[in-house]
């Protein structure tokens, strides 16, 4: 099977971004067997795109493209893929759906150009999109074969992952079989740091990372005849990443960290109370995803001003006169002042800066104090963090249930 890697972008060819897609899936097909002999990166224009998908199909059995999928006038790929096989584009009812959920949670508007995402080529499958709005497109006609991915990384890493992988099986000998891990307290500049000769030596089983959310996902997959030998070449990489990653890995597979938590604080019959300031609720929202949670999730307060704070957790004043909201002297006291009103085994609390303004040289945005009172034990970490505020409030989140899953399982541990 020869393939062929399109990269469509007036971006790409003016050096704007670094083609970073085309490195990505020209690895990960070697690794299936499958031959890129040719990669062509043509700009937002339909005649010399059009060119580009007849030259290409006449020498190659296979192609995939990046970009050209969204709602702007100039994201014209699927519209000239359906014109080159002489066919029509048809609405995916699903991906519409999707998309106008995701326009209904954020509140905001979706019109016409939004909606034409959700089309495509006729005769062609839709690729579920699960960090962004634009399907990718799956078509095999007349002995060619298609795949449109989206062009951001963040987009198209996953979906060939999940979409592309799978249905790559047929057209590769023997079978791939994957082994996910899922990590959270670390950034993937650190992971990446950690386990980077694994990446850079890997043959078979090959290391995937990527990012959702503040969290780092590996995927290991292996090539063989069957699942046991897969499981067999995969079993000393994981191996080899765990002993080096530890208890940053918090689980496996499709799980995430409100489901790894939840089964924790289930399993271990420990009551929960939250207390946040910056994360302004996310966090109880999160463990609410759970289904299940109300058995050992007491109470979830907000409690944003200093009076707040005072009130209903019983911060003493002193104490916020002496080293302010966003101290780790707060946060203790935050903590097992929501536990202890609640009769809770556990107090986890929030404070910080999470910007864009109200910082300082002392406490500048980003700082963020996370508290614990767990059984009659006071704990706090200290965190700075970057980014905008909504990823100072997303990362604060992540880091405080990932280090109570840490917490729980020492203590389960007795340790």
């Amino acid at each position: 099977m020869i393939c062929e890697i399109i990269s469509i972008g007036t971006e790409l060819l003016l050096g704007d971004i670094v083609n970073t897609n085309a490195q990505y899936l020209a690895k990960r097909l070697k690794d299936l067997g499958i031959f890129v002999y040719f990669q062509t990166v043509v700009g937002d224009n339909e005649k010399r795109l059009l060119e580009a998908f007849d030259i290409a199909f006449k020498r190659s059995d296979m192609v995939i493209t990046t970009g050209g999928l969204g709602p702007t006038q100039d994201d014209l790929s699927k519209e000239v893929a359906a014109k080159y096989f002489n066919k029509g584009l048809i609405l995916d009812f699903n991906s519409l759906k999707k998309i106008e959920e995701h326009f209904l949670r954020r509140n905001l508007p979706i019109n016409d150009a939004i909606k034409k995402q959700a089309y495509i080529i006729e005769g062609g499958e839709a690729l579920l999109n699960d960090f962004g709005t634009a399907p990718g497109i799956y078509l095999e006609d007349k002995g060619k074969v298609l795949f449109m991915l989206p062009g951001p990384p963040k987009e198209m890493i996953p979906m060939f992952e999940n979409q592309v992988m799978p249905r790559l099986l047929k057209y590769s000998k023997g079978i791939l079989y994957s082994k996910v891990l899922k990590i959270a307290g670390i950034g993937e500049s650190y992971v990446e740091e950690k386990i980077r000769d694994l990446i850079e030596n890997q043959s078979n089983p090959t290391i995937a990372p990527y990012v959702k959310e503040g969290e780092v996902t590996l995927r290991i997959t292996a090539s063989a005849k069957n699942q046991k030998e897969a499981e067999k070449l995969i079993y000393p990489i994981e191996a080899e990443i765990r002993n080096r990653l530890k208890d940053f890995i918090y689980g496996e597979g499709e799980t995430n960290l409100e489901e790894v938590l939840g089964n924790l604080l289930i399993k271990n019959n420990l009551k929960i109370a939250v207390a946040e300031s910056c994360t302004g609720g996310m966090l109880i929202s999160r463990l609410v995803n759970f289904a299940g949670i109300s058995s050992v999730l007491l109470e979830g307060v907000v409690t944003y001003s200093n009076e707040s704070k005072i009130k209903r957790l019983g911060v003493k004043e002193e104490t916020l006169k002496k080293y302010g909201a966003v101290s780790k002297e707060c946060a203790i006291e935050m903590a097992k002042g929501v536990a202890l009103s609640l009769g809770a085994d556990i107090g986890i609390s929030t404070t910080g800066i999470a910007g864009p303004s109200g910082g300082t040289d002392k406490k500048p945005v980003g700082l963020v104090y996370i508290g614990m009172y767990f059984n009659g034990i006071e704990k706090y970490k200290e965190l700075r963090l970057s980014g905008d505020r909504q990823r100072i409030r997303l990362l604060s989140t992540n880091f405080a249930m990932h280090w109570l899953i840490k917490e729980i399982k020492n203590w389960g541990r007795g340790e």
